[in-house]
């Protein structure tokens, strides 16, 4: 009997971004605000069900939009309500998700400009496809 099997590969079409810093969620975004001229909103937090059979895990989020390429970043923490949202990366407070078209020299300047905010310990790109919880980043 012939069997086929089906490969299924999760899509990652975005950029990420790990933020270390000891400040709260809104005043980091208050200064990428000030500093990178965004307008990061606070949205509803972002649940993740990272137990089966437990409640969802919760995750501040805050969100902006570039309206001329439609670029959409996402202020997310990693620390939430009882757990976290990439286990593998506890030294990351905060990520910035990058969804949609950002072009490499923007994305350089990007991460340059947030580590030059004085209270940012460090602002580094990563690959999700190297994330063993990357399922985690997909709403």
């Amino acid at each position: 009997m012939n069997r086929k099997y089906l490969k299924f590969e999760i899509d990652l079409d975005f950029v990420l971004i790990a933020v270390t810093t000891s400040l709260k969620d809104y005043r980091v975004c208050y200064l990428i605000n000030k500093s990178l001229n965004f307008n990061f909103i606070k949205s509803d937090d972002l649940s993740v069900d990272i137990n089966q059979g437990e409640a969802p895990v919760l995750f501040s989020l805050y969100q902006y939009q570039w309206e001329s390429t439609e670029t959409n970043f996402y202020f997310i923490a990693n620390k939430g309500s009882d757990g976290y949202l990439i286990p593998e990366m506890k030294k990351a407070d905060y990520f910035l998700l990058i969804k949609n078209y950002i072009d490499e020299n923007d994305l350089d300047s990007l991460v340059s400009a947030i580590n030059k905010i004085p209270e940012i310990v460090a602002a580094v790109k990563i690959d999700p496809k190297k994330i063993k919880s990357r399922e985690n980043l997909l709403f």
